[in-house]
Formats: C-alpha cells, structure tokens, sequence
C-alpha cells in the first residue's frame, strides 16, 4: 500500500460520482454501491429498535437487514480489479491491511498491531479488560484463539500468544486455496471463525465469522446454456466470489472496515488462485447504530458517494497464502470526503 494510497495526496483524483450513477434514483445510470450501506443506515436510524449492548453504550438496531453486493472488478473485458473502500468518509485503510495480514499469519497478539501504529485491539488487549472477561492469566496483549488462529489452528489447544502451533490444528485458509486451485465447483469451499469451544478463550468472539468462497465461470452471451467443460475451454478463468456473514455489526466503524477486509481478502485469494475477483457479498444479522455514533452518521448518509478505488498488486502471480507484505497492495483513486470522529466501544 503506498503512501499516497494513505494520505490521497499524489495518486490520481477520482472522477466524478456521476460515472457510478451515485445520485439518488439516478434514472438509467447504474447506482453507486456505496448506497447500499448508506440506506442501510439511514433504514437504522429511522427504524430500529434501541437496545442495550454488551459495551453499555446502547444501539439503535436492526435484525438480518437485506445483504450488501459488491464488484470487485469494474466489469471492463481486463477486469480491472477495484477495493470497494467507502468514500463518504475515510477509511483506515492502514488499519485494514495491517490487520488483514496479520490474520493471516495467524497471531493472536495486539501488540505488533499497536508497535506498527494500529491500535483497534489495544482496548481488548489491555489489563483492564482481559481481567474483566475472566483472562487475568494472560499477559497483556494476549487476545486468545481469536480470527488468525481459527484461520490457520482451528481446533488445537491453545496455549500463549508466544507459542508456535505450526502443524497444529486445520488450517482452514491453506484449504481454501488448496481447494480453490483444485476443486473450484466445491461447495464446501468455508473458512469459520467461530468455534464454540474456544469462545470463552478469546478476549471478543468473532463478529465477523464465516466465509464461503464460489468459483463462478459466466455464461457466453451468445448461449442460454453452457457445461462447466465449455466453460473452462472458453473462459479458463473463473470468477471468485466470497459471501460473509457477520453477527455483530457496528454500522459505524466496524462495516465499513470489514467491506474492505474481505474484499482485500478476496482479491488475494484470486491473484494465488489465478482468478478473477468477482464479488463479495455481506449478510448481516444484528446490524446496529451505536447511540454516541448517531449525530455522525446523520452527516455521513447526506454526503455523496465518489467512485471506488482501484487496486493493484505488486507481487508475483500466484505463489503462496502466506508472505504478503503492506508494500504488495497500491491503492489508486481513494478521495474519500473527510474523516468524521466515532468513538470504539470496547
């Protein structure tokens, strides 16, 4: 990811929001996807039920709200890969790739996210909290057999942050690829975080927790039907599309980083896997406005979306899962309107 991925400083301004159709009911023009999220809000605000919350914040909420679709490419015959990265407000998208990566190499520690400047686990990783969820045993930091260690152990005994479970366990993101490069029509192409018997390990159960991956090879146009044989002939590369559930769902804060998250996720399995990314599709179960979030949001839904960001790959086609670094990702054409303050609830 480079810097002016970051800061949007020197990479090309995006062009206007009309090119997506982003104005509301934009008659023939395509709608831009961001809306998804922002009606999704407003529906929220409007509509939801006030509860009360494990973080003793309060939330205005909603149950299994229709599910947000997202390309991946932007449909053009290269199929030039883009990051839905939302653009009615900034998205850490340091935060995002830092975090993304270090599940995948399966650590369970804030502390290296915290050492590099990312400090979204800092509040579960602290003293204070690990003691009041009953983890007073752990040092500081030690989050447990959270995301990285389903991912990559699902199933071994946890022990420490510190120790090395290489072998242990199923690594469910090792099958992934394994099955995406060799059984691409699989219908149990899955990677789940949540594992009931180590939930209460973890310093926070996962929120966004199972995954399913498709491999899809589109029809030609010029034919209603076609056989999976024709076609791998006609078109030898498939199309990857991943659909999450998450059951937790901080509208706020937490969905637009989880969109960028498993689209960034996506994309790297395709680029392993020599396939095209395709689409992620998100389902939601308890969708939610946290109380101290609404006077935010009310600003964020009236702003208008701008296009999304494209993403390119500095690495080698194909290779491993495993290796990737921050410098591999660069992000092109992110101007977002300006950030808008949201406090985390921990």
């Amino acid at each position: 990811m480079t810097a002016t991925a970051e800061l949007g400083g020197a990479s090309k301004p995006a062009e206007t929001a009309q090119k997506n159709g982003s104005a509301r009911g934009s008659g023939r023009s395509k709608r831009h996807e961001e809306y998804q999220y922002l009606d999704l809000v407003q529906e929220i605000l409007d509509d939801g039920e006030h509860r009360p919350d494990r973080t003793g914040t309060g939330t205005f909420s909603l149950f299994a709200p229709r599910p947000m679709k997202f390309a991946l490419n932007d449909g053009s015959p290269a199929h030039n890969p883009i990051l839905p990265l939302l653009t009615t407000k900034r998205v850490f998208l340091k935060a995002v790739v830092a975090e993304l990566l270090w599940f995948v190499e399966g650590c369970t520690s804030s502390l290296p996210l915290s050492e590099a400047g990312v400090k979204i686990w800092d509040g579960n990783g602290s003293r204070e909290f690990l003691d009041s969820v009953g983890l007073s045993h752990r040092e500081v930091g030690d989050l447990g057999p959270v995301y990285g260690f389903q991912w990559r152990h699902f199933g071994a005994e946890y022990v420490d942050a510190k120790t090395d479970y290489t072998g242990q366990g199923v690594d469910q993101l090792a099958e992934v690829v394994h099955k995406l490069k060799n059984n691409p029509y699989d219908r149990r192409i899955i990677m789940s975080a949540w594992n009931p018997a180590d939930l209460k390990k973890m310093a926070l159960p996962p929120c966004h927790m199972f995954a399913q991956f498709y491999v899809s090879y589109p029809r030609s146009r010029n034919s209603e039907t076609r056989s999976a044989e024709e076609g791998e002939k006609k078109n030898p590369q498939g199309h990857l599309h991943c659909q999450l559930y998450q059951r937790s769902c901080d509208m706020g804060l937490g969905v637009p980083f989880n969109i960028a998250s498993y689209a960034l996720l996506t994309h790297m399995l395709a680029y392993v896997c020599d396939l095209v990314p395709g689409s992620l599709t998100h389902v939601m179960g308890d969708a939610h406005v946290y109380c101290d979030h609404v006077d935010a949001l009310k600003v964020q839904v009236e702003r208008e979306p701008r296009e999304f960001p494209k993403l390119e790959i500095k690495r080698e086609k194909g290779g491993s899962i495993d290796g990737w670094k921050v410098e591999d990702f660069v992000v092109l054409g992110y101007e977002p309107h300006k950030g808008i303050a949201m406090k985390m609830s921990v």
